[in-house]
């Protein structure tokens, strides 16, 4: 990696939660011990492949991905929205198979900081000393995760459409701590994330428009109290 590069970065890096508790003027040696490197990538480029080997793990610092699923007949499913600050293919790249399952690819223009994810784990011959709080902030990241894949799996178990997206929804209100907020997909990335037919969607999200549950604007939702016995803050 550049100099003037990584100098630029370290501001980002300071923020985001792999680097909690490494001091600044550590950064620089964390990324060199890491052997960090930067990619630029243009919206629907794939980052990773499914059933390509994963060798480093990759941190969003601008833009937004999605790890996503194509089968045969071209069906999409978003497994997992990314968006800066997110780390992918951590879990993978520790593993011994490190073949990826899914597709990361990127939604918007987005840059990703590639970090090897082993070094991540070993003591270096320098013992640096930021290396138990960058082992400490991975766990947390893989737990939170985990946590949101769980989250998810309570979405795809709703039985109707209706079910998914009042269930989606009242996650993204109480992770906003309000009734109004913005959601990270556009109504084909929302239908795909939720595995549902966008027109049967679209028709269902008019229905509960005009039964006064819910209120929208492109990515803008807003719910009203008819909705209030599914969200809780």
């Amino acid at each position: 990696m550049q100099d003037q590069k990584l100098t630029e970065l370290l501001p980002t890096l300071a923020g985001m939660p792999l680097f909690r508790g490494v001091a600044k003027e550590e950064l620089s040696a964390v990324l060199g011990c890491l052997s960090a490197r930067t990619e630029e990538y243009a919206e629907d480029d794939i980052i990773f492949r499914a059933g390509e080997p994963i060798r480093t793990c990759g941190l969003v610092l601008r833009g937004t991905l999605h790890i996503r699923h194509d089968d045969y007949w071209g069906n999409r499913t978003i497994i997992q929205p990314l968006s800066p600050g997110d780390l992918f293919g951590e879990a993978l790249a520790m593993s011994d198979s490190a073949v990826s399952l899914h597709d990361a690819a990127a939604a918007t223009d987005c840059t990703v900081l590639f970090l090897d994810t082993r070094k991540m784990l070993t003591v270096c011959p320098s013992s640096c000393r930021f290396h138990q709080n960058i082992i400490y902030n991975l766990f947390g990241i893989l737990s939170k995760k985990n946590r949101r894949l769980s989250t998810k799996l309570g979405h795809m178990a709703q039985r109707t459409t209706r079910g998914k997206l009042l269930s989606y929804l009242s996650e993204q209100a109480k992770e906003h701590h309000s009734a109004e907020f913005d959601i990270p997909f556009s109504r084909q990335e929302l239908a795909d994330y939720l595995c549902v037919e966008r027109s049967a969607m679209s028709a269902e999200l008019g229905k509960m428009r005009d039964e006064g549950l819910i209120s929208f604007a492109r990515s803008h939702f807003h719910l009203h109290n008819g909705a209030a016995e599914y969200t809780q803050f």
